[in-house]
């Protein structure tokens, strides 16, 4: 795959999502529409160094591909970080961006022929919102879909009301998120526990066929993948994507 060029992006909106977090809008003029898989990700090219390496900061794709030439981001504000402290104190609607992508391979298997685990921490969210909007918007023949989002507390939930309504539309998709800080309703603690359990609830002769798909912190998918090879599955089964 030949790399993409660097385009000029314009932020058409933004929007405080929890505390700590905003989404993004870019629109590509150049382009007139913007095609991507879903889970692909974006390089901003931010003026924060002299180095062009030490500028570079990659996000995936919160949205789904729909025939328009704009998307949107998720960023988290990471105290002291350069990039997140440029796009939070000194981007708003009308800023220019210089980016290049789609780019990535944490994209879906072409044939989801068995029950998929989508696990995440955070931000890490993002790429599965991406595809679990395609596949109810393309009418994408499934399995069972389970998002698994593990986040601190009740302020730090993302899209909650959006997921849950995509719970009454989109069939066999189940979304749990769980809080690692808080107690509330929901499921609490790490997702670790979530997702082993849903594996075990549908164990009959033997293993389940599963897709087990990780992202957020390096610490989250280190500790899921030793889990899961524990549980029987094997490397192929599972595709990760590391933040930070």
């Amino acid at each position: 795959m030949s790399l993409q060029p660097w385009r000029l992006g314009i932020v058409t909106r933004v929007e405080q999502a929890t505390h700590n977090t905003r989404r993004y809008w870019i629109k590509i003029p150049e382009l007139e529409r913007l095609d991507f898989a879903p889970g692909q990700f974006v390089t901003l090219d931010l003026p924060i160094h002299e180095k062009p390496n030490k500028r570079w900061r990659s996000y995936s794709i919160a949205s789904w591909p729909d025939g328009s030439n704009e998307f949107e981001l998720l960023i988290v504000h990471l105290d002291g970080g350069a990039g997140t402290g440029y796009l939070f104190n000194e981007v708003r609607e009308g800023s220019e961006l210089t980016l290049r992508g789609p780019m990535g391979v944490f994209t879906l298997p072409s044939t989801l022929d068995r029950d998929l685990y989508l696990i995440c921490t955070g931000t890490g969210i993002a790429p599965f919102r991406s595809m679990l909007h395609h596949i109810e918007r393309n009418n994408i023949p499934h399995q069972g879909l389970n998002l698994i989002f593990g986040t601190r507390e009740q302020r730090d939930l993302l899209y909650y009301d959006e997921f849950r309504a995509l719970e009454e539309r989109l069939p066999a998709f189940r979304f749990t998120p769980t809080l690692s800080r808080e107690r509330w309703t929901g499921c609490c603690g790490y997702v670790h526990a979530v997702y082993e359990e849903q594996v075990l609830a549908t164990q009959k002769d033997g293993l389940p066929p599963a897709k087990f798909y990780l992202c957020g912190w390096k610490n989250m998918v280190d500790e899921a993948k030793e889990r899961i090879l524990k549980m029987g599955y094997d490397k192929k089964d599972i595709t990760l994507e590391l933040y930070g």
